[in-house]
């Protein structure tokens, strides 16, 4: 992952959308390898000839195997109030799963409560009393149906690590290619998951900015779907 390799979905001085590809780390992590964090710095310093350190400001994270749409802070005045948005419920995320089975109920909340094994990087659903456990929940809707797949709408409430992996596998439909969490019910291939809409208010203007970016249709598990239409940017004004 370079520079050259950045899809830039909208730009300004204060903030960065971004696609970020399946199986490459939204910021450096354990195993060095090339990650979206470093390519962003690398433009900026490159496009606009920035002498030493450049900030880019982490507002928020995607698992190394989602794909879908992320915007970096270009100051810290930026990452600081998309960051308060983050708390406050305001920066809004969606994603596609294809999962493997079709939950009973077509529409639902899911409440659970997480806690991470930080030995094993594992997210284990748990009881509300354990120590260190986080009310984790969501709200899905299946959209189509397709054999032993289904194809399911997530909007996350609470941002927890490996949140929707867990809480679809606890379901007993674990998300397509998830053998961590999924065993062999989850199927082997990429991960079935992508954070396909981004919305959030300008940090700086204050304008309602939604990003939408549609997963790799051609590739399997999504080819089986009919998927919408991509666009990358919608004024909602003029939407």
């Amino acid at each position: 992952m370079t520079a050259n390799d950045l899809v830039i979905l909208y730009e300004d001085n204060h903030i960065l959308v971004v696609l970020k590809p399946q199986n490459v780390p939204c910021c450096e992590d354990s195993s060095k390898d090339p990650d979206l964090l470093s390519a962003i710095r690398e433009y900026i310093k490159v496009t606009y000839s920035k002498p030493g350190n450049v900030y880019v400001g982490l507002v928020h994270r995607l698992d190394r195997p989602t794909g879908g749409v992320m915007v970096y802070a270009k100051s810290s005045k930026a990452a600081a109030r998309l960051s308060e948005q983050l708390k406050s419920g305001d920066f809004e995320k969606k994603y596609f799963a294809v999962l493997v089975g079709c939950p009973r109920e077509k529409k639902a909340v899911l409440t659970d409560y997480l806690k991470k094994n930080a030995v094993n990087n594992m997210v284990y659903v748990c009881g509300q009393t354990v120590e260190g456990a986080k009310l984790a929940e969501l709200d899905y809707k299946i959209l189509e149906e397709k054999g032993e797949l289904s194809l399911a709408d997530i909007r996350l409430h609470t941002g927890r690590s490996h949140q929707i992996r867990v809480q679809m596998s606890h379901l007993g439909t674990p998300v397509y290619g998830d053998m961590r969490y999924g065993g062999e019910k989850a199927k082997k291939g990429y991960l079935a998951l992508w954070a396909y809409t981004l919305s959030f208010s300008h940090p700086v203007t204050k304008e309602r900015m939604v990003f939408k970016v549609q997963p790799p249709k051609d590739a399997a598990p999504w080819s089986e779907f009919d998927l919408e239409k991509p666009f990358a940017y919608i004024n909602p004004k003029n939407a």
